[in-house]
């Protein structure tokens, strides 16, 4: 099955590379978007390999339906990664799959449809659910929660560093109306801002401290990493694609730790051998290059780890 992609996405060789496709093994994409990595992967397998899909988005599983349904090697389930164990073990997988890729964060086609609320650029409901039909709305959300809270959010999933005084802001802008659009959250933030930095829109880390909360996106993948991790044959690839500092410490001290092995005390003498390292860390970060932060100004935040299973006993 050959098909061309128009739409490459982020860091695409890259990740192809990392992930050592092999035509008769098991990977599974955590998120499938639409499909751009999962379509390669799906070029390089035989009839004896399998693709399964992971999206949280009703649109991103609708299309992985529309591209791929009829193809026998390939299935997408809906909901998040954080359930990626279950469904391993669903298909007697656990520790066969020989790879798994997480291309985190926001997709560019939710980024583009103003009417899912990701964009302070382009109006539209102020929603900003991956699965519109799960969960509590941004507005739902803002219209209920205390000035603390809201700071809180704001600190810690967009590291702003004027989340008090935008939290006031908006607090006392719903008092006189329910913010229910985006454009009308990001006018309420800009003049609250008091400091805007060149090229960046001061609504930018409010939105993404937001959707991030809203979307338990640094819980789902702290619960993602060691499924992922069982779920992996030894010699298989964990590569995982950051967008942002706080996802990508997560992955960068997950891996860190899983190729460190167990703890013990500094000053008693283990051996190496004896820690029972899982994973073995692949090269260094991977960042896009100059002509693609060119051609597609989103990877500039891009950085994509990999590693490897270790068989038991820390040798792969």
């Amino acid at each position: 099955m050959t098909q061309t992609y128009t739409h490459k996405p982020v860091l695409f060789d890259e990740v192809l590379a990392a992930l050592a496709i092999r035509a008769d093994g098991i990977y599974i994409d955590g998120t499938f978007g639409r499909g751009g990595h999962a379509g390669a992967v799906l070029e390089q397998l035989g009839p004896q390999g399998r693709l399964l899909g992971l999206d949280k988005d009703p649109q991103a599983v609708a299309e992985a339906e529309r591209r791929f349904g009829a193809d026998a090697r390939f299935a997408i389930e809906r909901g998040s990664f954080a359930q990626l164990g279950q469904h391993v073990k669903q298909r007697g997988w656990q520790g066969k799959v020989n790879g798994i890729l997480l291309d985190l964060g926001v997709s560019s086609p939710q980024l583009d449809d103003a009417s899912r609320g990701f964009s302070f650029r382009n109006d539209g409901d102020l929603d900003m659910r991956m699965d519109p039909q799960q969960g509590r709305s941004a507005a739902q959300w803002l219209a209920g929660a205390s000035e603390r809270e809201i700071a809180d959010v704001l600190y810690q999933y967009g590291e702003e560093r004027h989340s008090r005084r935008i939290a006031r802001a908006i607090v006392g802008a719903r008092k006189e109306a329910p913010i229910t659009r985006t454009a009308q959250l990001a006018e309420i933030i800009r003049a609250a801002h008091p400091s805007w930095e060149p090229g960046r829109d001061p609504a930018t880390k409010s939105f993404q401290g937001i959707r991030i909360f809203i979307n338990a996106e640094l819980e789902d993948l702290r619960e993602c990493l060691p499924q992922a991790l069982a779920a992996l044959a030894p010699g298989g690839r964990l590569a995982v694609i950051s967008f942002h500092s706080l996802e990508d410490r997560i992955v960068k001290r997950f891996m860190r730790d899983e190729a460190r092995g167990d703890l013990f005390p500094p000053d008693l003498p283990v051996p190496q051998s004896a820690l029972n390292p899982r994973l073995r860390v692949i090269g260094k970060a991977i960042r896009a290059g100059e002509r693609e932060v060119a051609e597609n100004p989103r990877a500039r935040s891009a950085v994509l780890r990999v590693a490897e299973r270790l068989a038991s006993g820390g040798h792969a």
